[in-house]
């Protein structure tokens, strides 16, 4: 299965902040549409970084309460990595555990495309294991 595959499934809606915003505000925009990460564009759609709760809980045990009063420039993520939709499951999958992150933005080219979580790799990983296991099932039982 590749990430177009899950983008077709789930949607390709993204939820983005901007720079400027506060943590406060970014985090109510999170708990607003139930997302862990959210990403920051630039111009032409552009990815310039991507904020998750990690990085909130990061700043507040560093800063204390103060870091709610910080833009989202000052604390997200500007490395980013990403996708695209011709990526493999199991590429994807092995990206995120080794690179200890929970959300990838899908792109095509330089632009923003959709975004998956490991939740959403995971779920589709075993759609495609009981798929291939109900079709082994099947063969044994007719042959």
């Amino acid at each position: 299965m590749i990430v177009k595959t899950i983008l077709a499934a789930k949607g390709s809606d993204v939820v983005v902040v901007e720079p400027h915003m506060t943590l406060m505000e970014a985090a109510r925009v999170m708990t607003e549409n139930r997302v862990g990460a959210v990403v920051i564009l630039g111009t032409e759609r552009r990815i310039v970084g991507i904020l998750s709760e990690r990085d909130i809980v990061r700043a507040l045990a560093r800063r204390g309460a103060t870091a709610l009063d910080e833009t989202v420039s000052q604390v997200m993520t500007r490395e980013v990595m990403t996708c695209t939709g011709d990526e493999t499951n199991a590429r994807v999958m092995s990206r995120m555990t080794e690179g200890r992150f929970r959300h990838l933005p899908v792109v095509k080219g330089n632009r923003l495309i959709g975004i998956v979580s490991i939740g959403d790799v995971v779920k589709h990983r075993v759609e495609e294991i009981e798929n291939e296991s109900k079709a082994l099932r099947d063969y044994i039982r007719t042959a």
